[in-house]
């Protein structure tokens, strides 16, 4: 076959026209290689290369040129461009990016932060003109919300995808189509492996693809699969005011922040949610006074690493001002420089609705300056109640997960929020068996347990993730009975400590929230 038939073949399969100047490059090649070298006038094969490319040209002469390119390069850009009604890419109408009133199921698997992206997915397709619908029988759209923290919780989606199979089969016998959509975590780890393994599944959405979700469901109309799982270094939603997901709910999550920069061993978070931003304080203080004005009674203040807050676009903020670390802690990363801390926002936050009780997690336990421990004592409507993840009670153990701190340093900082804020409720995370852990680092893990008398905790099985620093360095070496031996044991001990901490409540007069 010549090569321009070859560059003209690949022109019919494009959906979009290539550069003018491109084709051209491509053109002098094929003649360059074609071996036709004559001074007596233009070959009968020359003529017939002529013709072809005027043919050629006059196909591309509609379309951009390279100049084009590099003046739009040149334009300065403040968000990426996502396709949304507004803006809709070339091959969709803005008709095909309507719901028109189909009705979607939403389920949620995970954290907080998989509830928050529930309600932030959910007002995205509602703007779009889709209703949400609690019946999954008459569902023409079923979303997954997932979580890839460990093997367990995506064995769920996957099992939960071979339920769904069944009911998208009887859907296509009735010629009422059902599509499925895999949101969140599970989405950005697995993508290939869940449209490879599963035709049920018609979109992949990443977190910071939700603004996608009208145009993928809209290619997915057509019969396709539709993905995007594009990381973004700024998406935050703040322009995106999440619908409560129940209309009497009495509390609410409120995402200041996304991603982490923090890079533990063991954790696959920065490889599903990117690196770490934050909200703007105006536009979170916004998102607070709507809700105290719908009645709501607390707020959780949600991020991966809630306490490291960092509004950089207060371009008036002192640049100079660096992270303040809880003494004995240290960082993955080089320390960052300016903005508005979380101590700002929560000051803030706090005196919107001196009745309203505000909450906020998870944080890092380095990021615990005396400011942000001095503010939960004195105001009565931050609720004096840290959760302070350990992961283990092992020195050795915690360097090998990257957590930049000791035991002692840990302990130290419990003992100085205790001083700080008296009668403070403690709750943490817990590992059972990571890499290399030996039974005495176990025994460690136990005594803390023992030693910080925790009032809530939440304790896991090691699940070693791909991508993971402790994937491509460190040996999943402890066999899985003697994970779950351990972490039945640390189980019973916290049980038993936190009956012991809980006891000295009683005969004591709370206030309390009924949901």
């Amino acid at each position: 076959m010549h090569p321009l038939q070859c560059v003209l073949q690949a022109q019919r399969c494009l959906r979009w026209g290539p550069l003018t100047s491109v084709s051209w490059l491509l053109l002098r090649t094929c003649r360059a290689h074609s071996g036709v070298r004559s001074s007596a006038g233009p070959s009968p094969e020359r003529r017939q290369e002529d013709g072809v490319w005027k043919d050629f040209s006059s196909r591309l002469a509609t379309g951009p040129t390279f100049q084009h390119f590099l003046r739009s390069a040149s334009v300065p850009q403040e968000k990426p461009s996502t396709p949304d009604v507004e803006d809709p890419p070339p091959y969709l109408t803005v008709d095909d990016l309507l719901g028109r009133q189909r009705k979607v199921y939403l389920e949620t698997y995970g954290c907080q932060m998989n509830v928050n992206d529930t309600e932030i997915a959910w007002s995205i397709l509602q703007k779009s003109g889709y209703l949400r619908t609690s019946n999954l029988q008459e569902a023409d759209v079923v979303l997954l919300v997932t979580c890839s923290i460990r093997e367990k919780a995506e064995q769920t989606i996957w099992n939960r995808l071979h339920q769904l199979k069944s009911l998208k089969s009887k859907r296509l016998r009735s010629r009422v189509p059902l599509r499925i959509g895999i949101l969140g975590c599970m989405a950005e780890r697995l993508k290939e492996e869940i449209l490879n393994r599963e035709k049920t599944v018609d979109i992949l959405a990443g977190p910071d693809a939700y603004r996608d979700l009208p145009r993928l469901l809209a290619v997915a109309e057509s019969g396709q699969q539709a993905a995007n799982v594009l990381l973004s270094m700024d998406e935050t939603y703040a322009d995106v005011l999440p619908v409560q997901m129940s209309p009497s709910a009495t509390s609410a999550f409120v995402s200041i922040m996304r991603g982490c920069d923090n890079m533990c061993s063991y954790c696959i978070v920065p490889f599903t949610r990117g690196r770490e931003r934050s909200r703007p304080v105006a536009s979170i203080l916004e998102e607070v006074r709507k809700l105290s004005e719908q009645g709501l009674k607390e707020v959780t203040l949600l991020g991966q690493n809630v306490n490291s807050f960092r509004d950089n676009s207060e371009v008036q903020f002192n640049n100079a001002v660096s992270t303040n670390l809880s003494r004995g802690f240290s960082t993955n990363y080089k320390a960052k420089q300016g903005g508005l801390r979380f101590a700002y926002l929560l000051d803030q936050v706090s005196r919107i609705d001196p009745e309203m009780r505000i909450r906020f997690t998870s944080p890092h336990p380095k990021d615990f300056p005396d400011e942000v421990l001095q503010l939960i004592h004195e105001r009565d409507n931050i609720c004096k109640q840290i959760h302070l993840p350990a992961q283990s009670g092992s020195s050795r153990v915690l360097e090998a997960m990257r957590r930049g701190y000791s035991r002692e340093a840990y302990v130290e900082l419990i003992h100085h929020i205790r001083e700080s804020i008296p009668g403070v409720s403690l709750s943490s995370d817990f590992i059972a068996g990571f890499c290399g852990e030996t039974e005495e680092d176990h025994l460690q893990t136990v005594s803390l347990l023992q030693e910080v008398q925790y009032n809530m905790g939440f304790l896991f099985a090691y699940s070693m993730r791909q991508k993971t620093r402790a994937y491509h360095r460190l040996k999943d070496d402890i066999p899985e009975e003697v994970k779950l031996r351990r972490l039945e044991e640390l189980i019973t001990v916290f049980r038993e400590e936190a009956t012991k901490a809980n006891k000295t409540f009683v005969g004591c007069t709370q206030l309390v929230l009924v949901e």
